[in-house]
């Protein structure tokens, strides 16, 4: 008997045990459900006098989002964490604002725009007037609108994002500085414009790898120019061109629907004679994926950790890559397009054996697609012909 009521004892003793450890995990569940509850909350309440309403819809892009407030106040935050309040033309901005949150005042002026790859999204939305200073020069820009904006003096060359001309932006009264990522390796440069009293947001929108997700951030800039419509059409156009070919893939009717995918390589020929390709995860080889074609290098650094989004590779390793693909693509951006078949040999013999080469199937970015880039839609469209041999193309043209 006594052994028996030992043993009862033990397995009450552990089953208590048991219920207390159980009891101590679901109350830490709750505190951490509460927690992450709270903090979303807490990232919203900047005020007490700013009243929640709701939140931006955003279906692809992670590095930012917007929260709206009763009264049109708007909350832009960033990846990189920064937050900007929009406050709405002759209004105020609350005095117990949360200290790390940025005031911008509407409507924005004298933007000193260094990111480039906003540009396309002024120039698309109209609202070109709200930018007074560029980082880039006439010369450089492909773009239009901006090329001839500056040509007439509306925008004014003022230095590149390491080297900006302060004397100049500050004498114009700059209310805002658009900065793209580079930014993070001269940050006493940041430090100066904000020290002068100008706010610098930084543009995270090349830190997408989702095409559709770079696009997006189209709406981020139709908030801070007030025309969140217009931008949502533009979305919304792009976004149908990835939807009908999707729908052409899916429906068994497409040339690159049935069997196995035509492979496509994308690279540029460096000064050292190698070749620079994308990474597989990067957003050029998605939109390949999206158009019905398979990136060659689909496995090339995509665990590596590093931010960088290209990979330089030896001529003769790309060679081996690259021999059997069916479409090749040359990255025009860094040294230009190229006229003709023998132009791109003559930079490496070597790719005067590919199948694609022998076959025909060379094809070149137009300069001015890294510049547009509210555009993947419509480049996933131009993939897509090139794969089928079918419609016009306004991003790439083939090389003869």
């Amino acid at each position: 008997m006594n052994s028996y009521f030992k043993n009862m004892t033990g397995r009450l003793r552990t089953a208590g045990w048991i219920s207390v450890l159980l009891l101590a995990v679901a109350v830490c569940v709750l505190l951490v459900g509460c927690g992450q509850t709270k903090s979303a909350q807490d990232s919203r309440d900047i005020s007490a006098e700013l009243v929640y309403e709701s939140s931006l819809e955003i279906e692809y892009a992670e590095e930012f989002s917007a929260d709206f407030y009763e009264g049109g106040y708007t909350l832009l935050t960033i990846a990189d964490g920064s937050r900007f309040l929009l406050v709405p033309d002759g209004k105020k901005a609350p005095e117990d604002l949360a200290q790390d949150v940025i005031v911008l005042q509407q409507p924005l002026s004298n933007i000193y725009l260094v990111a480039s790859a906003a540009m396309s999204s002024f120039a698309d939305l109209d609202a070109l007037d709200m930018i007074r200073f560029s980082g880039t020069r006439q010369s450089d820009w492909y773009i239009e609108d901006a090329a001839a904006a500056m040509a007439d003096g509306s925008i004014l060359y003022t230095g590149k994002y390491s080297a900006p001309d302060y004397e100049k932006i500050l004498a114009e009264g700059c209310g805002l500085c658009i900065e793209n990522t580079m930014i993070l390796h001269t940050p006493e440069v940041k430090e100066n414009l904000e020290k002068f009293g100008i706010p610098v947001m930084v543009d995270y929108s090349s830190y997408e790898n989702e095409p559709l997700g770079r696009c997006e951030w189209v709406k981020f800039y139709g908030i801070l120019t007030g025309k969140q419509t217009e931008a949502q059409k533009i979305f919304d156009e792009q976004k149908k061109y990835v939807d009908d070919i999707t729908a052409r893939l899916t429906d068994g009717n497409s040339a690159v629907s049935d069997g196995k995918r035509p492979t496509v390589a994308y690279f540029y020929i460096s000064s050292n004679g190698g070749a620079v390709v994308r990474k597989g995860n990067d957003y050029i080889p998605k939109m390949i994926e999206m158009a019905g074609g398979s990136y060659i290098f689909s496995d090339l650094g995509v665990d590596d950790g590093k931010a960088s989004s290209s990979v330089n590779m030896q001529m003769e390793k790309f060679y081996e890559g690259t021999r059997d693909a069916d479409y090749i693509i040359y990255n025009s951006t860094i040294d230009g397009e190229i006229g003709s078949i023998d132009e791109l040999v003559a930079k490496a013999p070597l790719l005067a054996d590919l199948k694609a080469v022998k076959n025909g199937n060379v094809y070149c970015t137009g300069k001015n697609f890294y510049q547009e880039t509210n555009v993947c839609g419509l480049m996933v469209s131009d993939i897509y012909s090139m794969l089928t041999g079918s419609g016009d193309m306004v991003f790439l043209k083939k090389v003869n």
